[in-house]
């Protein structure tokens, strides 16, 4: 069995806690992926007997911390977990997996030893994933991707195909419309499975904000959920619009046009990325800067990487150390960590001396570095790998506890 995960758009880069991947459609990865932090969302397929992958979870060894090493002052102990047998019959259980993905519409993908299943919040399996699928996704708009061989289909929340496998790729649901590639290209797709959009194009990416960019032959453009043309071919590359702005290229260099399709900054920078609570990143040569909606450089092009803005904050590499800067270019947090994440619900995961916790945006640890692997928060829970073992969090630092949702 394998993870499906998908991206915002074909045309633009994966954001995830890697930073960037260029990538198309969705992408098969091993349950073993994520060397980086990357997060594969999952999700499941076809139910079966709940109650068995209750009783797994129940006869698993409980040899495991009885809950995270809070952040303290004593920095001998911080990366320090203790373990302890758990006894379902005195406390509630820590729920642990072979696998675990972020929560997405109420549920996160999980694997105890060869099955799959999803939970819901309360640490409960709600779908148990039908062993005959070869990959499965996340859930966006109550639809999930399956494959099967090398076909990919779609299946409801109760656990339903509901379109059958029969295309070459597949993306998730976005206002409606899913891509897929047949035969012929890359083209759309309603929740019933029909062809809403011809596949008559060479790459297509999500809808956002009614529209998609597409390419064909060697173009990029933009389409309306009608598929009609909103802007004609005519660039070298192009994202997909966020707050009313798209990355595009022309020749060798990147700008951005408006939803008419008139240039709104010029072609000017080596490397430019979608906005981000109104800033966006750009590259001159090899250093990242930020620019507003109106391509005034707010922040000068300085620091060796740059993510985008979330919550205020924005994740930057100054030599071989990260930290964190406000929108006004202003260190918020020092340079100090060996890898730092974007913030999520308030908590943003950092690396020091190859553990990984937590902090807020003060930069004070809330969850002591004893991690190897995090996801970000999502819907109140972050996945967290320690060894083989994977369980989930919230922004407490509380495991999740089988039957209570704290």
């Amino acid at each position: 069995m394998m993870i499906l995960t998908g991206q915002v758009s074909l045309v633009p880069w994966l954001r995830t806690t890697c930073w960037h991947s260029r990538i198309g459609l969705l992408l098969l990865i091993s349950l073993a992926a994520g060397q980086c932090g990357c997060q594969p969302l999952s999700l499941n397929p076809n139910p079966l007997v709940q109650a068995s992958v209750k009783d797994e979870v129940n006869n698993q060894d409980q040899s495991l911390p009885t809950q995270p090493q809070p952040a303290s002052a004593d920095a001998s102990n911080r990366r320090k977990v203790t373990s302890a047998k758990t006894s379902a019959k005195t406390e509630p259980l820590i729920v642990q997996f072979d696998f675990a993905a972020d929560f997405s519409e109420g549920l996160a993908a999980v694997r105890i030893k060869e099955r799959y299943a999803y939970i819901d919040q309360t640490g409960n399996p709600v779908i148990k994933v039908d062993p005959s699928l070869d990959g499965v996704s996340a859930f966006a708009e109550q639809r999930a991707v399956v494959r099967v061989a090398d076909f990919y289909g779609y299946m409801d929340r109760a656990g339903r195909i509901v379109v059958d496998p029969q295309f070459a790729a597949a993306n998730l649901y976005s206002q409606g419309l899913a891509v897929v590639r047949t035969g012929r290209g890359y083209g759309y797709i309603d929740r019933t499975g029909t062809l809403a959009i011809e596949p008559e194009f060479t790459l297509a990416s999500d809808f956002a904000e009614g529209m998609a960019a597409v390419k064909l032959n060697d173009q990029y453009g933009y389409i309306n959920l009608m598929g009609d043309w909103v802007i004609q071919p005519q660039f070298e590359d192009a994202w997909s619009f966020t707050e009313s702005l798209a990355v595009i290229k022309q020749g060798e260099q990147w700008g951005y046009i408006d939803q008419a399709g008139n240039v709104a900054i010029s072609p000017q920078f080596d490397g430019a990325f979608a906005f981000s609570e109104s800033l966006a990143r750009i590259r001159q040569g090899n250093q990242w800067g930020f620019i507003d909606r109106q391509g005034k450089t707010v922040i000068p092009p300085r620091y060796d990487f740059a993510s985008d803005f979330s919550e205020g904050l924005a994740a930057v590499l100054m030599g071989n150390q990260w930290g964190y800067i406000d929108k006004t270019g202003q260190l918020a947090v020092p340079p100090q960590f060996d890898f730092a994440a974007d913030f999520s619900e308030g908590l943003a995961a950092v690396t020091v001396n190859n553990q990984v916790g937590f902090i807020d945006p003060t930069g004070k640890l809330q969850i002591a570095p004893q991690f190897d692997k995090v996801g970000s928060f999502s819907e109140g829970w972050a996945w967290v790998q320690t060894g083989d073992q994977w369980r989930y969090i919230n922004a407490s630092g509380q495991f999740l506890m089988l039957g209570e949702v704290r």
